[in-house]
């Protein structure tokens, strides 16, 4: 197989990409700088430059490719207002222009990676594919923009594209450089002085789980067809423990009122300056303060044979990893 990949050097995509040569595919990468690429390259990929707003050059390398696996996204939660735009253009505006040249250049498989943030906060239920956001509410403009982009796949998939998506939980692992592997490197080392906001409701997944998930829905999965590719679900505070016990500490003791953290959102600029946390402390409380973002994976065990790791062990291969 022949396969265009976009996000090939971030944390999932890098993973992807490496799982796809080892079976023996081609893969090509787009990435904004061959400097970027070079660890792709080295592993045997072509490379293709430029960002998601080049779709000549998308066209071009999708040319003779037998699938498209589209992971680039930006996930970062707390951004600047001035930072919005871009945001929208990557995660929207991309997936827009990506999915059209792939159905313009007649590739037949197409798997987009969305994510369970598009249920938005479900509320303690534990939600599957069939759940819709019941819009407005957004707890970010992550959720947002990834919903928006949700919806061009849906669209595209109601005009005849051969898309199959996939929607991954909070992908955790080795070399997770994400605010919650921040929290998990803390935890595993016993330098986490307190808990905050324990009762975030999180669907954990490991990272090479969501690889086995994302190859098995363009393998098997059913054209039109989203499928959740989760792992446990559970809370910040059980993370957190598990991560400490992983590494052989004692968890932190303490947690910090969520009341406590809303009174610092008129000292945002001092006080995420301080903690060196991103700039929009209102986002950050809006995506975490009594929010659950569960979601169950039960159609893809059943059509993906999709069988992801547990916790505790996805924690302790990440924390030692092998």
């Amino acid at each position: 197989m022949k396969a265009f990949l976009t996000g090939g050097t971030g944390f999932l995509g890098s993973r992807l990409a490496a799982r796809l040569r080892d079976r023996g595919d081609d893969v090509v990468c787009l990435v904004r700088s061959p400097e970027k690429g070079r660890s792709l390259e080295g592993i045997g990929c072509t490379l293709v430059q430029g960002d998601l707003s080049a779709t000549d050059a998308m066209r071009s390398g999708m040319g003779g490719c037998d699938a498209v696996f589209h992971l680039a996204a930006d996930y970062r939660v707390g951004l600047k207002p001035e930072k919005v735009p871009s945001m929208e253009k990557s995660n929207v505006e991309g997936t827009r222009n990506v999915l059209d040249a792939a159905i313009a250049a007649g590739v037949a498989r197409i798997v987009y990676v969305s994510t369970v943030a598009v249920f938005g906060n479900t509320r303690g239920q534990v939600v599957d594919e069939t759940y819709e956001h019941p819009g407005g509410g957004h707890t970010s403009h992550y959720e947002r923009t990834k919903l928006e982009a949700h919806h061009v796949a849906k669209d595209r998939i109601a005009a005849g594209a051969p898309i199959v998506i996939v929607q991954p939980g909070s992908i955790y692992g080795p070399g997770d450089a994400s605010a919650t592997g921040g929290i998990i490197d803390q935890a595993s080392k016993g330098k986490l002085p307190m808990v905050s906001f324990g009762s975030m409701g999180l669907t954990m997944v490991h990272v090479d789980d969501v690889v086995d998930g994302t190859l098995a829905a363009h393998d098997k999965g059913r054209t039109g067809e989203a499928y959740v590719l989760g792992g446990e679900v559970t809370s910040m505070r059980e993370v957190v423990d598990a991560a400490a016990q992983a590494g052989g500490k004692k968890p932190p003791k303490l947690s910090l009122p969520n009341w406590a953290i809303k009174s610092m959102v008129p000292f945002a600029p001092v006080v995420t300056k301080a903690m060196k946390l991103p700039p929009n402390m209102k986002e950050l409380v809006s995506s975490a303060d009594g929010v659950t973002f569960w979601a169950k994976h039960d159609k893809a065990a059943r059509e993906l044979g999709y069988a992801p790791r547990d916790l505790r062990a996805g924690l302790r291969e990440t924390v030692s990893p092998r």
